[in-house]
């Protein structure tokens, strides 16, 4: 019984250092694997050119996976492979954290470094501000100046491109028929945005604005889009100071149910093409569509792209018996507001006098 035990226990420790070595051998050769993988992950990451100069500008569209942006990527040879570069993302810690945009790369880069600068989102933009009130004219002379567009291109994209928005059925067609609709607001786009870009940026940003609640709202009051746009334009050129816009909106619906003309000064303005400080009666007398002075009802579309609050204030105009209203003599650009002419009288003379 003895021996039979000296047997077991001697197998036992046979036994043990045969699995030993094992697990060591299993180490050794899982640590040159580790090894080889860590040395073939770090030559898939060095850069495709490191002596290079030249700057690539890449854009990554909205909603690109992991797996589309590698293969942006290495067809600008960028990097070494799609496949490698969603490998290194995925063990670094990046996949799902890349943002869109424009961005300045360069084959000198290591893939790392190309990971850090498309998921920091410091993409190569610009930005540009069209201020409330501006007309298409004015909005393209400022975007051209700024070196943003082409006039003549954006002007003819304004006339004849095809953009695809829900308001589009009710606009009417030539060269006017994005006035208002242009939404005036600061916008940062690509350094390599077009000019239908630009316009498609701004078009968006008021179907965005223009919700469905604003629908809503402008059948409910019986006009719809195109006119609603067409009072708020006329409420942003009138109003100087931000507590009148209901106000005006009420002196505009007032004198429409009164089939009472707007005389709105902004109309003739628009209709002369120039902006005076002052209108004379010649200046009422011009011949258009748009001089409310002598036509009844809404002028034929909107005289400039209204602001948020314009349009709000068209939607939900304050309740009250105005139909008449005047600068405030103390030059602060708010009016003085009446129901009766001699009401009105009195205030115009006020203003008159402080001249």
């Amino acid at each position: 019984m003895a021996g039979k035990k000296r047997t077991k226990k001697r197998n036992n420790v046979l036994y043990s250092k045969r699995f030993l070595i094992t697990i060591i051998t299993l180490l050794i050769i899982g640590t040159g694997t580790f090894a080889g993988i860590k040395i073939y992950l770090t030559n898939c990451a060095l850069p495709v050119n490191a002596s290079s100069m030249e700057t690539i500008s890449v854009v990554i569209p909205s909603g690109s996976s992991t797996s589309k942006i590698g293969t942006i990527l290495s067809e600008y040879d960028l990097v070494k492979s799609a496949s490698k570069f969603k490998l290194i993302a995925r063990l670094e810690g990046y996949d799902g954290k890349f943002k869109a945009g424009e961005y300045s790369l360069s084959q000198s880069m290591t893939a790392k470094e190309i990971m850090q600068i498309i998921s920091s989102g410091s993409a190569n933009t610009k930005r540009f501000t069209i201020p409330e009130g501006y007309t298409i004219a004015k909005t393209a002379d400022k975007l051209e100046k700024d070196g943003f567009i082409d006039r003549g291109v954006f002007m003819d994209l304004i006339k004849n491109g095809e953009f695809e928005y829900q308001f589009m059925d009710v606009l009417p067609k030539g060269a006017n028929r994005f006035e208002g609709f242009l939404f005036p607001e600061t916008y940062d786009i690509f350094t390599t945005a077009t000019e239908e870009d630009i316009i498609n940026r701004m078009l968006s940003q008021f179907e965005k604005e223009f919700n469905d609640e604003y629908y809503e709202r402008a059948e409910k009051l019986g006009y719809d889009v195109y006119k609603i746009i067409t009072i708020a334009s006329l409420i942003e050129a009138e109003a100087k100071a931000s507590a009148d816009r209901p106000l005006i909106a009420s002196v505009i619906y007032n004198r429409l149910a009164m089939d009472m003309p707007l005389q709105l000064d902004a109309t003739v303005q628009y209709a002369l093409g120039e902006t005076k400080e002052r209108l004379y009666e010649k200046d009422t007398q011009v011949d258009s569509p748009y001089n409310t002075y002598k036509i009844f009802g809404l002028p034929p579309g909107p005289i400039c792209s209204p602001g948020a609050a314009a349009i709000h204030a068209a939607l939900y105009p304050a309740e009250t018996d105005y139909i008449y209203y005047v600068l405030k003599p103390d030059k602060s650009g708010a009016h003085n507001f009446a129901k009766t002419y001699s009401e009105f009288k009195k205030y115009k003379n006020q203003y008159i006098n402080s001249l």
